[in-house]
């Protein structure tokens, strides 16, 4: 028995003892109070945090509200203030005829115009500024953004500094009312009645029917014919020997028929006046007449006012330069009166002719 336990003894001694690393290694079981620990703490982390995010939330929340409702309210008092300045009518100095000035169509557009750019613009205010609160809620660094945001701002506006130009000045255009749909304008590179105005470009229609687009920034002056009133001139020139009075007398009957008559009555919105002499000379004298128009109608006023005149001194026996006098004007349906006395050069056989025969050489 002990030569046993001896043999046991020294099988053990011999045998190399597993070192540490390869010692088999067992999960550790977490143990009841291990796991009440982690509770605990976890329990403890969020008691001491929740405030916190609350305090967060509640603020973007309240960010996020008032931000929404702002921008619903001044959305709402944007296109209540365009549609009052589509209901209100302006006057043209004190006239009843201001409503002719008002084109539905320009004042569509031009009042869609400015409550866009205003809405938006407002939009574009109150979340970013939204946004960055938000940003500034969570305790973000907000210099690297804004500095970001600058300097891609002006690389923006350097390289598209045209279209920012172009938005601009339609802007202030719009907003100055310089000129609307239906008028008649002069934009220096081109001319022509205005069939759409944009915030970039603006469309005119020529005399010819060709369409010109215009950007607004190159648009350096503008000359509208058709704010206001027009102008109707007319420059009667009659021969020197005629009486003024008489002449001005025909003047203001032609004014006076035409004022009463339909379409005129409408396009007239003044008498018309003879302003006197614009110039006198040997042979004649130059009658100035003029009248204040409807915008854009001039040019129509005034060959209607040519016409009449012509009619009106033909019935006066008012002569104008250019017109023969009546003793000349029976002579003048003679196809011969034009016609230049016949020459004695023309027969041969005369002594003028025979004389202006060269001598014909003799020969020996």
């Amino acid at each position: 028995m002990s030569s046993v336990s001896s043999l046991s003894v020294l099988l053990a001694a011999a045998s190399p003892s597993p070192s540490p690393s390869e010692t088999p290694t067992t999960p550790a079981v977490p143990t009841l109070e291990d796991a009440q620990e982690s509770a605990t703490n976890a329990a403890s982390w969020v008691e001491e945090n929740w405030s916190t995010w609350l305090a967060i939330g509640l603020r973007v929340l309240l960010i996020v509200v008032i931000a929404a409702v702002l921008r619903v309210v001044v959305r709402r008092a944007i296109t209540k203030l365009i549609d009052r300045m589509n209901r209100s009518v302006p006057g043209v100095e004190g006239t009843t005829l201001g409503g002719l000035l008002v084109n539905v169509e320009r004042r569509r557009q031009r009042s869609q115009a400015i409550g866009s750019v205003l809405r938006s613009v407002a939009s574009f205010l109150i979340m970013g500024t939204a946004a960055l609160m938000v940003l500034a809620t969570f305790e973000i660094n907000l210099a690297p953004l804004l500095a970001s945001a600058g300097v891609a701002g002006v690389a923006i506006g350097f390289g598209a500094r045209n279209l920012v130009t172009d938005f601009l000045s339609g802007v202030f255009m719009i907003l100055e009312d310089q000129y609307g749909v239906g008028d008649t304008v002069d934009a220096g590179v081109a001319s022509g009645e205005v069939i759409e105005v944009g915030l970039r470009v603006t469309k005119l229609r020529g005399d010819n029917g060709e369409i010109w687009y215009v950007r607004n920034g190159e648009v350096k002056r503008i000359g509208n014919l058709s704010q206001g009133w027009a102008t109707a001139g007319v420059n009667v020139t009659v021969r020197h020997d005629e009486d003024l009075d008489r002449v001005r007398r025909t003047l203001l009957a032609v004014g006076e028929e035409m004022s009463k008559e339909e379409p005129w009555n409408e396009l007239l919105w003044g008498p018309i006046e003879v302003l006197g002499l614009d110039d006198v000379l040997l042979d004649s004298m130059v009658v100035r007449v003029s009248a204040k128009t409807m915008p854009g109608k001039a040019l129509t006023v005034e060959r209607e006012l040519r016409w009449r005149i012509k009619k009106a001194f033909d019935a006066a026996d008012i002569r104008i330069v250019g017109q023969l006098p009546p003793e000349l004007a029976a002579d003048a349906d003679d196809p011969t009166a034009g016609v230049a006395a016949p020459s004695v050069y023309a027969n041969t056989t005369s002594p003028q002719s025979e004389r202006a025969t060269p001598i014909t050489p003799t020969t020996k």
